[in-house]
């Protein structure tokens, strides 16, 4: 790649390190350089670095010493890994490069495997016979309003740059900050862990229950419960050990059995429906056997009369009979009725119970109550039922939605994949969830949906009956996908574990953070299998499903917080692809979540909500100070206080940059500022919610003149108030505007509030006003620079639109020539949040050399844009290698000359005012009446030999300079190419190049006038210089 800026291999990497490091934490773009270069290594590479960077870009050359070339930068970040580490068999050998996964096996099919659970084969049916249709569909619709809304808002946030794995707690923390992260990322953990302990009882249930119930090992459990829940807490306690050695041996084989587990649960789903369907006329397969309005249970439907022996045994013993059995008849009832039968109208009511009252037909006392004290053959509810207590106990089904954004890393493009495949996932399991409540509700008797473990059809599942061919196909099924759950909560709540112990928020979680030999979380798993442990020996699935519910609506809650914090704050940083989400909709999914949890159980979300607190405050407020004031301006100063302490803890991160402007305004003879426009600009950059310190500079004595400084305050002020600039203003009086310019630079500001945006006006009238004028510009350049700020000039200011102007339309032309940490990409990002260019479309021009692969170079442009969330068209211009023009030439000379021509009349000035105070020396010593009449001509005479002498010397002396002429050739060859491309833009933004380093008046003259040529032509143009720090990343 000759004569440009090359890259051999060891710059590349170094390009590539200090890339990444920028982009995580807003280091300095020429740090490593300067690290890793002594003064004199330095001097050497710019010399070789000068005669290798093409004419083209020569006016750059400054630039390019420490930034990389546009096409450099993009090449280094075309490509880059954005993954986690997944879990691994650490025994097995590596594999190839797997292929990026599409929305329906990336996203969809991961999220609808962890969505349908346990509860769905062994609740809703449940749930439906006590809630009814109407509050059951209710409470179903509920809990998916939940997790849509939640879905809306992580699409946002999963979409706003390159989320890595990790689910809520990354998502969180890196959107409110580690103190609530490591919250949630705990009350994620702790959910999860629960979860696996739900699915392992959940699994003992099914098999014990309607499997094997010959297995049990406390004695006939249908007649005690408590028997029943030992019988989990044994079984579960042994099964947790067995998927726990799953887990720690053969990872393999979990990421294996997570497929056969997603096909038993289509395949149970299909048979449910298919069954539904196949018995819409009802079957004889199952009756039950009713006392009255009262459901029965271990009676076989041979012995189900009234004056059977079997019958008369139970209900007479002692041969004193029972006044319900004596009062009512004992009929065969069939279970499954069918869709044709109309028992959908039966099941529409609710029929919420106390604990130890009967399942029956109705509400009438007689039936529910137990006035007998003995429940015979009678089945009674277990628990307390009601509409909040049967969401939390259904919530849990409609978990999962985090299984696409925990794979972000591995799709092929995860900004679209995950809001498309999480959404449709959403909706496909809500259909299923509320189209199953209707159909049970239209199927199966009331009784039998009562039934929690279907004592009265001899033990068994209500929904594998209703399934096709057989029951088998759901208790197989629903086994399996719930022992595939559990392994997987397994397998991932202890990599989360480690991932937030990594994390180092929370010191006590240190000893976690490690690996074993073999790479595996050994720690996190063994405290998983504790905290899992402690939940089965609960043994039961509707104690444990409340319980997780809190975590997850926890969890839930503040991913709507995290995007609803954002988008009312409007960060620059915040730039989600996904486009249909609303602040308002993040709060209504808010408030659903807090109000489910209270209403659910309010103890229960107490210790979520207190284990939350206690987290947050461990972190956040260890050894913090309080403070008493007087009343709310106490606390409005403590919180100040606070918060101005906690940002000068260090540089902001790179997603939480915005500009902090602070205006330079120029003054008038008349103390008014001299461009008005330049607050409207200001106005209209604010969408980033930063900071405005306006500030004009008056050239004086601050003990003479203090009163006008404070009316040019006020009349500063007024201005702002008229273009609402939110900010504040003050006046400085030095005597040299210059430095006071350049003291304002450097320590304006408090704390962490110090702007990090210069904005100041072009210097119209350099050229009349000589050097003083362009002397103080490129000195607040050199001091913007210093200070690693960034500098923007409008040219052209009063061509700019003012901030109540209708929605103008057209482009924003942005010429990336140099990266100097992306801050050509923010500001029209930012203008467009106004309202004013809102309507204008975004172009991005970059410019490539005879070498580049312009083709490469505008793919990996286009995808550096895409995961920045910006839109914007883009076009490589090739610049050839021309030769330098004569006109070239002659316009380096015509500089050239000016110059000469100004230093030769600089020093027939400095002359004259010695001859003239040799004259004045005269004057003095000799009598006023007799003064000297011929000095004047003879000075005069002098002047006129010395001019001429100049202009003879500058036409046989002048040759442009090398350098100057490649400066010169950049500028007139990028001003052709912009002005041709750009003329009609409504605003061109463009790299503003370095200042020169050496301090001499001709240098400085000659860049001021590079500045003009390269934006002759162009009406408003908006010069921007980086302050060498990354101000936008890709990642979220």
């Amino acid at each position: 790649m000759p004569d440009r800026f090359q890259v051999t291999k060891a710059d590349e990497d170094t390009v590539l390190d200090y890339n990444q490091d920028e982009s995580a934490s807003g280091k300095l773009l020429g740090d490593i350089l300067d690290e890793t270069l002594d003064s004199g290594d330095i001097h050497r590479a710019e010399e070789n670095q000068k005669s290798n960077i093409d004419p083209n870009l020569y006016l750059y050359d400054d630039d390019l010493a420490t930034r990389p070339h546009i096409s450099t930068f993009i090449s280094s970040i075309a490509n880059y890994e954005n993954t986690i580490p997944a879990a691994t068999d650490p025994d097995a050998k590596p594999a190839a490069p797997s292929a990026r996964m599409g929305t329906l096996i990336g996203v969809f099919l991961p999220c609808i495997q962890n969505i349908f659970g346990v509860i769905l084969f062994i609740r809703l049916t449940w749930v439906v016979g006590t809630a009814g249709a109407v509050c059951g569909f209710l409470i179903v619709l509920t809990c998916c309003c939940v997790t849509m809304l939640t879905a809306i808002s992580m699409s946002a946030i999963a979409t706003n740059g390159v989320v890595p794995a990790g689910g809520s707690y990354f998502m969180i923390s890196r959107s409110l900050g580690p103190e609530f992260g490591g919250a949630v990322g705990m009350l994620f953990y702790t959910g999860t862990t629960l979860a696996a302990a739900m699915y392992i009882v959940g699994a003992v249930e099914i098999v014990l229950t309607y499997m094997a119930p010959w297995a049990s090992i406390f004695g006939d459990f249908t007649k005690d419960a408590e028997a029943m829940y030992n019988n989990f807490r044994v079984y579960g306690t042994i099964l947790l050990i067995f998927m726990g050695l799953i887990v720690f041996v053969g990872v393999k084989f979990v990421n294996k059995f997570a497929t056969v587990a997603l096909a038993c649960v289509i395949l149970s789903i299909i048979a449910v429906y298919v069954g539904i369907f196949d018995n819409i006329h009802g079957n004889e397969k199952l009756y039950m056997c009713v006392l009255g309005n009262r459901l029965l249970k271990d009676i076989p439907l041979d012995n189900c009369t009234k004056g059977d022996p079997f019958m008369v045994d139970i209900y007479c013993p002692g041969g004193k009979c029972d006044d319900y059995y004596l009062a009512n008849n004992v009929t065969r009832v069939k279970g499954i009725k069918g869709l044709s039968s109309g028992v959908f109208y039966d099941n529409i009511f609710p029929s919420f119970l106390e604990k130890g009252q009967f399942i029956s037909y109705g509400k009438n006392p007689t039936d529910i109550e137990n006035t007998s004290g003995q429940s015979y053959n009678q089945i009674m509810a277990d628990i307390t039922t009601s509409f909040t207590l049967l969401i939390g106990i259904f919530f849990p089904s409609v978990t999962g939605i985090m299984a696409g954004s925990n794979r972000s890393g591995d799709l092929a493009d995860a900004q679209k994949s995950i809001p498309i495949g999480t959404i449709c996932a959403i909706l496909t399991t809500s259909t299923v969830y509320l189209s199953s409540v209707m159909f049970f509700a239209g199927t199966v008797d009331n009784l039998l949906l009562r039934d929690k473990f279907g004592q009265s059809i001899g033990g068994k599942l209500v929904v594998a009956n209703i399934a096709w061919p057989n029951q088998w196909v759901i208790l197989i099924g629903s086994f399996l996908s719930t022992l595939g759950a559990g392994l997987q909560s397994l397998t991932g709540a202890p990599r989360l574990l480690q991932a937030i112990a990594r994390d180092e928020i929370i010191p006590f979680l240190a000893p976690f953070a490690k690996s074993s030999s073999r790479g595996e979380p050994t720690r996190a798993l063994l405290l998983t299998i504790v905290i899992c442990q402690c939940g089965i020996l609960l043994g039961n699935v509707d104690l444990l499903a409340p319980l997780l519910s809190m975590f997850f609506l926890m969890c839930y809650g503040f991913v709507n917080l995290a995007c609803a914090v954002q988008t009312l704050l409007r960060t620059p940083n915040w730039r989600p692809r996904f486009k249909f989400y609303h602040w308002s909709l993040s709060l209504i999914g808010l408030t659903l979540c807090i109000s489910v949890m209270i209403m659910t159980s309010w103890y229960f979300a107490l210790i979520a909500m207190g284990m939350a607190i206690i987290i947050y405050k461990y972190i956040e407020y260890r050894g913090a100070e309080k403070e008493w004031g007087d009343g709310i301006r106490g606390m409005a100063l403590t919180a100040a206080r606070y918060s101005l302490l906690r940002l000068e803890e260090g540089p902001p991160h790179t997603k939480n940059w915005r500009p902090q402007i602070l205006v330079l305004s120029k003054l008038n003879d008349n103390l008014l500022p001299k461009y008005r426009k330049i607050f409207s600009f200001a106005t209209q950059l604010k969408a980033g919610k930063g900071l405005t310190i306006c500030v004009s500079v008056i050239k004086g004595d601050h003990t003479k003149i203090a009163n006008k400084a404070v009316d040019a305050k006020s009349t500063l002020r007024k201005y702002m108030t008229d273009e609402k600039v939110k900010g504040f203003c003050d006046v400085l009086v030095a005597q040299q505007i210059g430095e006071g310019l350049s003291s304002v630079v450097q320590t304006i500001g408090l704390g962490g509030m110090k702007p990090n945006t210069v904005i100041v006006g072009w210097p119209y009238s350099w050229r009349q006003e000589g050097r003083n004028s362009w002397k103080t510009f490129i000195q607040t350049v050199r001091t913007v620079a210093a200070c690693h700020m960034a500098l923007l000039v409008p040219k052209g200011i009063n061509f700019y639109p003012e901030s109540n102007h209708k929605a103008i339309g057209g482009n924003i032309d942005i010429w990336w020539i140099v990266h100097d940490g992306g801050l050509l990409m923010l500001l029209p990002f930012l203008l467009k949040q106004h309202r004013t260019w809102r309507n204008c479309k975004l172009r991005i021009f970059t410019v490539a050399q005879i070498e580049d692969n312009s083709i490469q170079m505008k793919k990996d442009l286009k995808t550096f844009l895409y995961h920045l969330r910006i839109e914007a068209d883009v076009e490589v211009v090739e610049m050839n290698n021309s030769d330098i023009s004569a006109y070239t030439y002659e316009r380096t000379l015509m500089m050239e000359q000016r110059n000469q021509m100004l230093r030769a009349l600089g020093l027939n000035k400095k002359e004259n005012s010695k001859v003239d105070s040799q004259n004045d020396e005269k004057r003095n010593s000799i009598d006023l009446d007799g003064p000297e009449q011929e000095d004047a001509p003879e000075t005069t005479s002098s002047k006129d030999d010395s001019t001429e002498k100049a202009d003879g010397d500058l036409k046989s002396s002048v040759k442009p300079d090398e350098f100057n002429v490649r400066r010169m050739h950049t500028a007139i060859k990028l001003n052709e190419v912009i002005v041709e491309k750009s003329q009609d833009a409504q605003l061109v933004i463009m790299n503003l190049p370095g200042p020169p380093r050496e301090v001499r008046a001709e240098r400085e003259s000659n860049y001021m006038e590079f500045l003009e040529v390269l934006t002759e032509g162009l009406e408003k143009v908006l010069m921007v210089r980086g302050g060498g720090r990354e101000v936008i990343t890709i990642y979220s």
